[in-house]
């Protein structure tokens, strides 16, 4: 199967996880770029159910469909083993072998926890992975099934520390802890790049136009530890950056059950390599957000 370029053609896309931070993203932007667009929500259609997505995808004959679904509670994954792999490695192969059947693209949204941290240098896309957590070990089934299925006939898209308008997330957190008393306690030794849902958004755009295949890392320019990260949200605010306070993995209360990779950087070496732009320094985004998120009700 080969699926050529779709630049300056019609889009018809499906989005799953469509109710989600980045999915619904992902489809105020393809509407916005004219796209034909059929977003899809838990309640619309068993992404588990591979005779369902089968018949859906047969029905409606998508370009692309970009898999913003998965089940992203880190913890929770530790203690429910089948709801991870079959929200993170079974809806993935359920898709990818519809896309093989109508000639459609894939892209995935996978994770830095793919990676086991210990590497002193930002990972690229050629660096061995070691997942510590369930949920690190679900998402890269889901990667190995894809690939598997489509080859580079898949886009698979790996991010890290998502943040936007809609859903939880690190910087709601913040706005919200900033608004009442006390210190702000924020580990320092495990370090990342924030990306934002909205830029995420245009970057999956490109790839889809362009038909890129391929495994890529995805990320806002910038690293930060979550100390680090808290210190500029706070700085946005324009709220006192003495209450932020570093302290260490282990010193979490209470514990989280799930390891954290204490180096997520996600260097964006493929990305560079087939000439795609890359995302902002995450600053600009933030600053963005931090302004959305505390602009008074119309």
């Amino acid at each position: 199967m080969v699926v050529g370029t779709l630049e300056g053609a019609p889009v018809k896309w499906i989005v799953t996880g469509a109710a989600g931070m980045l999915g619904r993203d992902v489809v105020d932007y393809c509407e916005r770029q004219s796209h034909d667009v059929v977003s899809l929500t838990r309640a619309d259609l068993d992404l588990t159910d591979a005779s369902s997505v089968d018949e859906c995808v047969s029905a409606l004959r998508p370009n692309v469909i970009v898999n913003c679904a998965g089940f992203t509670a880190v913890d929770a994954c530790e203690t429910d083993h089948d709801k991870a792999f079959a929200g993170n490695a079974t809806v993935p192969r359920n898709l990818a072998a519809a896309c093989d059947r109508v000639d459609a693209r894939l892209i995935h949204i996978s994770t830095d926890y793919v990676f086991d941290g210990t590497k002193s240098a930002p990972y690229h896309e050629l660096d061995p992975t070691n997942p510590l957590s369930v949920y690190g070990a679900s998402k890269l089934a889901g990667e190995l099934a894809v690939q598997e299925i489509l080859g580079d006939d898949s886009t698979i898209l790996r991010t890290s520390w998502v943040c936007g308008e809609h859903g939880p997330n690190m910087v709601k957190t913040v706005l919200h802890l900033a608004s009442g008393e006390g210190p702000l306690r924020f580990v320092n030794d495990q370090r990342g790049c924030p990306t934002f849902t909205a830029d995420l958004a245009i970057a999956i755009d490109r790839f889809a136009t362009s038909s890129t295949g391929g495994l890529f890392h995805v990320t806002n320019q910038g690293a930060v530890s979550w100390y680090e990260f808290v210190l500029e949200i706070v700085r946005e605010l324009g709220a006192d950056t003495a209450r932020v306070e570093p302290i260490a993995s282990k010193d979490l209360q209470p514990p989280r059950p799930a390891p954290r990779p204490a180096n997520s950087v996600l260097e964006n070496r493929a990305m560079t390599a087939a000439a795609m732009p890359l995302l902002d320094d995450f600053r600009v985004p933030l600053r963005q957000l931090v302004a959305t998120l505390v602009a008074p009700s119309p």
